[in-house]
């Protein structure tokens, strides 16, 4: 089942585990079962500290348990762990066999003292880039806490449950037979929402923050690039983050950073938090912020309560998906409604699906999902498509693709539980029309995050913070930088690039405003 050169680098691995671990399959008589089996044997041959058993008796087959000799196994994979998967599996071994995880202590003390039971299940694509962080963070709290069971459930493999639970979108996360969550989630966004009592602690806790020099709202590029210069400068920093790395995190292919050939938003972030860390910067992830205040000191009240404070602010919010604003696109969200291609495509194998959207994003979306979806019609509200001309001959090369060009998207059209086809007129002949789809894939840009700040900050038409050469808004002390300005190229490299500029531009006000007179 593994290559040479892949068993001698889970060899190495698998020495790091401190105590035995067993491992226990659910097979049948399919193809895949044979599969695991070969899997399984592989990896049991590699150490003389991990056993296999076949006697499983779990329902769905085929799987396997990876537990401690003696133990119930809490730790559960039903389907072939491999692509993004297979760094999945690997950590579940070595964290059921006392290999320390690389996770905050405060997290994992949070984790050993949630009460109660918690049965979680995923359901993932092997090719979803976003779900092994879910099933590596439930793995994690498996095997911390004897309360928590979790299963990945390979959509593919098990298309009947799939379709019974009317599952369209990855990863898609169920707690004690309930629909828990869709969508990348961190561990500390599952932690806070399981734990009731965690938004009180963090008010409480962050509300007793001494003031900063300087505080960075959002966890992005632009925001990572603040921190580490206004941390070099020695001087007190802080960084706000809803999520750390931003939309980044969302990006499958990056191959336009410079010096960096080729690599991935989660790669890319990763590097971004571990640099950020090496310096002494004080993180608070997971926190939204409603509304600045400027005065003598700054300052940003959460949406737990907890009200910041700080000499200067640098606001690096970046941006989100662009909606379509059509009735069904909320209600048949993760429902048939995606906004990811790579995660949620192979859900729809075989289905005829839209890409709203004729730009690069757009047309790269329907590329791809024309060798896995039965039929893709693209839809552009221009009179032409907008992408690269090479991304258009691509396009044009396949079968299973039809292009609609001046069409406005009206409605998204379901049966209550989802997506059964879209609504749309042809702005020539203002005819409506309507076409059978089972998904419908939103690619039509970003918006700013900046709907917090209306009122407070100049904003242009387009809702992006007005900022001038150095980065500075329209209130003395609070900065901007990203793609949530006013800046004309929205680009990873440019974002840190203003990120650095706004951050410098706030260590000269600092020090031109606590100048003695």
């Amino acid at each position: 089942m593994l290559d040479a050169n892949i068993k001698t680098q889970l060899k190495a691995y698998l020495e790091k585990l401190q105590t035995p671990i067993e491992l226990v399959a659910s097979l049948d008589d399919s193809a895949p079962a044979q599969e695991m089996r070969g899997l399984l044997t592989d990896i049991a041959e590699l150490s003389d500290k991990v056993s296999l058993r076949e006697d499983g008796d779990a329902a769905r087959r085929p799987s396997f348990a990876i537990g401690r000799p003696g133990e119930a196994a809490r730790i559960s994979f039903a389907g072939l762990p491999m692509g993004h998967e297979f760094t999945s599996l690997i950590l579940a071994l070595l964290q059921t066999g006392g290999h320390p995880p690389k996770v905050d202590a405060d997290v994992i003390e949070q984790i050993k003292a949630l009460p109660g039971n918690f049965r979680f299940e995923t359901y993932i694509s092997l090719s979803c880039h976003n779900c092994p962080d879910v099933v590596q963070a439930l793995n994690l709290m498996a095997v911390l806490n004897p309360g928590v069971s979790h299963v990945m459930i390979d959509g593919a493999l098990f298309q009947t449950e799939v379709d019974k639970r009317q599952i369209m979108a990855v990863p898609t996360m169920f707690l004690n037979g309930e629909e828990f969550g869709a969508g990348r989630m961190t561990i500390e966004e599952i932690i806070a929402k399981v734990d009731t009592g965690a938004a009180a602690r963090d008010a409480a806790r962050l509300g007793a923050r001494e003031t900063f020099d300087v505080l960075i709202v959002g966890g992005g590029p632009a925001g990572a690039a603040a921190a580490i210069y206004a941390a070099r400068k020695g001087i007190r920093t802080g960084l706000l983050a809803e999520r750390f790395g931003g939309q980044v995190m969302d990006t499958l292919a990056i191959e336009n950073f410079i010096s960096v050939k080729e690599t991935d938003g989660p790669k890319l972030v990763m590097g971004l938090e571990e640099h950020v860390k090496d310096y002494d910067v004080d993180i608070m992830n997971l926190q939204r912020a409603t509304q600045l205040k400027a005065g003598d000191l700054v300052e940003v009240t959460l949406e737990n309560g907890a009200v910041l404070r700080s000499k200067s602010v640098i606001i690096a919010t970046g941006a989100r998906w662009r909606e379509m604003n059509v009735p069904g696109e909320k209600e048949y969200r993760g429902k048939g409604v995606a906004y990811c291609p790579h995660c949620d495509g192979p859900l729809f194998k075989g289905k005829r699906v839209a890409v709203i959207g004729g730009g690069n994003s757009g047309v790269e979306a329907a590329i791809d999902l024309a060798g896995i979806v039965g039929h893709v019609t693209l839809f552009e509200f221009d009179s032409k498509l907008r992408a690269d001309a090479v991304l258009q001959r691509k396009l044009a090369s396949l079968p299973n693709v039809t292009t609609v060009t001046s069409a406005l998207t009206t409605e998204v059209t379901g049966d209550g539980n989802k997506v059964n086809g879209l609504v749309y007129k042809d702005r020539n002949t203002d005819q409506v029309k309507r076409i059978d789809l089972a998904g419908v894939f939103v690619q039509i840009g970003l918006l700013p995050n900046t709907d917090w700040l209306k009122g407070t900050i100049n904003l242009s038409k387009f809702g992006e913070i007005e900022i001038d050469a150095k980065g500075q808004t329209s209130v003395p002390g609070v900065f901007a930088a990203g793609d949530c300005t006013t800046v004309p190229y929205k680009q990873i490299v440019i974002a840190m690039g203003a990120g650095a500029t706004a951050s410098l531009s706030a260590f000269d006000h600092l020090i031109r405003t606590s100048a003695p007179a």
